[in-house]
């Protein structure tokens, strides 16, 4: 009886461990940027980033990473689109010195576009990227 129960035991728990492994993987995009943005005080450079959210409801918490160096944390609302995203891509305003701050990122293949607070009105612009 024992032995059934610890079967059962290991059985779910290897169940919930890669549903959660596979839940994370779709908080998780490769975002490419093409051009110089600021996002929470630091300039990223044109290149392939890794973008990931944690939490539920509509306020998450958003990590941009290249390889294993964490660049930018910072708050986003989830918001949905009409229709899916047919790439990811990202959101810039137009700043008055000429330089780019970001302001959304929208997640290729879904519905879902991460968007930053805007301080202020701004001119928005918005960059394709390629998955």
């Amino acid at each position: 009886m024992k032995i059934l129960k610890l079967s059962v035991f290991l059985f779910a728990a290897a169940v919930f461990s890669s549903a959660a492994a596979f839940a994370g993987d779709n908080n998780k995009v490769t975002l490419n940027l093409f051009e110089k943005v600021s996002v929470e005080g630091r300039t990223l450079s044109p290149g392939h980033y890794t973008v990931s959210w944690e939490g539920s409801g509509p306020t998450v918490q958003v990590t941009i990473a290249q390889g294993k160096q964490t660049l930018a944390s910072f708050s986003a609302h989830v918001t949905e689109q009409a229709t899916p995203n047919p790439a990811t891509a990202y959101g810039s305003s137009l700043e008055a010195d000429g330089s780019h701050s970001l302001t959304s990122i929208y997640v290729g293949g879904k519905r879902t576009s991460l968007e930053l607070e805007q301080k202020e009105a701004r001119q928005q612009t918005s960059t394709p990227a390629a998955k």
